[in-house]
């Protein structure tokens, strides 16, 4: 990154909005610069109803060793006021959004990670939570999320120990959805979003949401919660489009209505 050059590189490739951490310097920390430019973008994707999906990778081999800690011993604060840290993990986006990682995903890095839906991964990537070691406690939201994708012992002894945890064994223990060879990652997330993209935009937030928020919710509530949001998308034009397209054995055309 120049003087010149964006902290964060915000990119559009059809149905998909890309966002990359663009301090390879400094190892893709997170500073206010990038807290507030990544907010910023996750409410255009969420404000944009041709976008579907977000894609957030880094820079330079690497997605993000978390906070900056030269910024923050000077004072400086990296979390947005309505979305917490890096823009996104106290709030997180509204769509589905996909972290593609490289190198490395340490301390609020990975809580970055985290934040999004799901993650692409390399092979030879670290993942880890190593606050404990600096004295610091992961509270950007890891000690919320990771003991809901991992087994909770598995999840106390990364956050006691401070230790990383490989690749292979975060994706067969399904904290990692795809695994790719190192360098592809991000064509990995991109295949992936594009999947995703192709499908209906109501139904593919709507499934979102109902998937985030259900945990909260008594068997009764389900049920009734499920149906104020599926409710709209069923009675919609894409999906009767949908069903159309189905019968016709072609693509369907999606208007987001």
């Amino acid at each position: 990154m120049t003087a010149s050059e964006p902290a964060v590189i915000v990119e559009r490739r059809e149905a998909v909005l890309v966002l990359t951490i663009n301090r390879p310097a400094q190892r893709n920390a997170v500073d206010p610069t990038v807290s507030s430019a990544i907010a910023g973008a996750i409410r255009d994707l969420e404000d944009d109803p041709t976008l579907v999906v977000g894609v957030l990778a880094g820079a330079g081999g690497g997605f993000c060793a978390g906070m900056d800690l030269a910024a923050f011993a000077r004072g400086e604060v990296p979390f947005d006021p309505e979305r917490g840290f890096a823009g996104m993990t106290m709030r997180r986006p509204g769509k589905p959004m996909i972290a593609a990682i490289e190198g490395f995903a340490l301390a609020g890095g990975l809580e970055i990670a985290l934040a999004c839906d799901l993650i692409v991964a390399a092979r030879d990537a670290r993942l880890g939570i190593p606050e404990v070691k600096r004295g610091l406690v992961a509270a950007g939201g890891g000690l919320r999320r990771l003991p809901e994708r991992l087994p909770a012992g598995v999840a106390m002894e990364l956050a006691l120990t401070g230790e990383p945890l490989d690749v292979e064994r975060a994706h067969a223990l399904g904290l990692v959805n795809r695994v790719t060879d190192p360098g592809r990652a991000l064509e990995g997330a991109l295949e992936l979003a594009g999947t995703i993209a192709a499908n209906g935009p109501l139904a593919v937030a709507a499934t979102q949401r109902i998937l985030r928020e259900q945990g909260e919710w008594t068997e009764q509530e389900f049920w009734a919660r499920q149906g104020e949001i599926a409710g709209p998308v069923l009675l919609s034009a894409d999906a009767r489009e949908g069903a159309r397209a189905f019968k016709e054995r072609r693509e369907p055309v999606w208007t987001g209505a």
